[in-house]
């Protein structure tokens, strides 16, 4: 059972981004922060490569799979599957607005079939013991957002669903891009405060356009949780600080640095198994993002760790880069 404490802070699932690298990452720099895949298609579940699709590090927990699919059998049994591998919540995305997406007749466009997604939720909780949850945007289109949210909500939650991450835009189907879509229609937070008031016992977590510490913690006034994609991701030294003013517990480690030589040993047997160094290494762009040899650091491993054959050698020189920088910093402020 999923209880509010659970969803407090969330790292949103984003597509090419929060892979199982980026996961164990984000892992070193909070032991509390709920962690999700990136979405992955019932389909590709039940016909893919699932040991690639998802394998996970043990390190990642709680860590939550994302689906996507319309189809209550079909999504019900690629539930169990992932409730074989370990994960510790199924979320179904009735949030993202690709084209992909909606041709496959999921994601966003479901938030017009309030009772097909109650039917899914259905169907998974008869096949799974995990909390199954719903990521959601306030309406697509020419919706009215109050309406369109509340009857999903109100439908869901009757089916069993154990928790809403509800994204506070609309999402505009035709005529905006994916990324036009997380930035274009206009946040409106009052509905989820208001989703939450009408749902007092139902764990539900804000999602969109959240960037500040203070800001996030202001919204856990008015609803159980807060989820951040792009600011954790972009700035990852954020997440240093989710487990003292989130959770009251300590950080696992003290700083960035501490954070990437707490990475270093799942990058060396990712890179004995044969994994290209960029593919951890692109996670980490940002964790310098406001500090003196940052640019260096970023452009280092720009350039560097794409080569064939780089290794850790080569993070211990960007590093080197970001030290520099601060210790020029400091001698120009004496």
């Amino acid at each position: 059972m999923l209880v509010d404490r659970d969803i407090r802070f969330s790292v949103a699932p984003m597509m090419d981004w929060t892979d199982r690298h980026c996961r164990v990452f984000h892992r070193t720099l909070s032991r509390r922060a709920r962690l999700y895949t990136e979405m992955v298609t019932a389909a590709a579940v039940l016909h893919g490569q699932r040991d690639r699709l998802l394998g996970f590090d043990p390190t990642e927990h709680p860590v939550a799979v994302q689906l996507g699919g319309s189809d209550p059998a079909q999504l019900a049994a690629a539930a169990a599957i992932c409730a074989d591998f370990g994960y510790d919540e199924i979320n179904l995305n009735v949030g993202c607005p690709s084209d992909r997406v909606q041709n496959g007749a999921f994601g966003a466009c479901l938030m017009r079939e309030p009772e097909l997604v109650a039917a899914c939720v259905s169907a998974m909780k008869a096949r799974v013991a995990l909390p199954v949850t719903v990521k959601c945007r306030i309406g697509v289109d020419d919706q009215d957002p109050e309406t369109a949210l509340g009857r999903l909500a109100e439908d869901v939650i009757a089916a069993g669903c154990d928790g809403l991450f509800v994204h506070a835009r609309m999402a505009w189907l035709k005529g905006l891009s994916p990324k036009e879509n997380r930035d274009v229609p206009p946040l409106d937070y009052s509905l989820v405060r208001a989703l939450k008031r009408r749902f007092p016992k139902t764990p539900i977590a804000l999602n969109g356009g959240l960037a500040r510490l203070d800001q996030m913690l202001a919204e856990l006034d008015h609803v159980d949780g807060v989820m951040v994609g792009r600011a954790a991701y972009q700035d990852p030294a954020l997440l240093l600080s989710v487990d003292p003013l989130f959770f009251g517990a300590p950080a696992p480690v003290p700083d960035a640095f501490a954070a990437i030589e707490a990475y270093g040993p799942y990058i060396e047997e990712r890179l004995r198994e044969g994994a290209p160094l960029h593919a951890m290494t692109r996670h980490v762009l940002g964790i310098f993002n406001g500090r003196p040899g940052a640019r260096a650091w970023r452009r280092h491993l720009a350039a560097e760790a794409v080569k064939p054959g780089a290794g850790l050698e080569t993070l211990t020189a960007a590093l080197a880069n970001v030290a520099r920088g601060l210790l020029a910093d400091a001698g120009a402020a004496a």
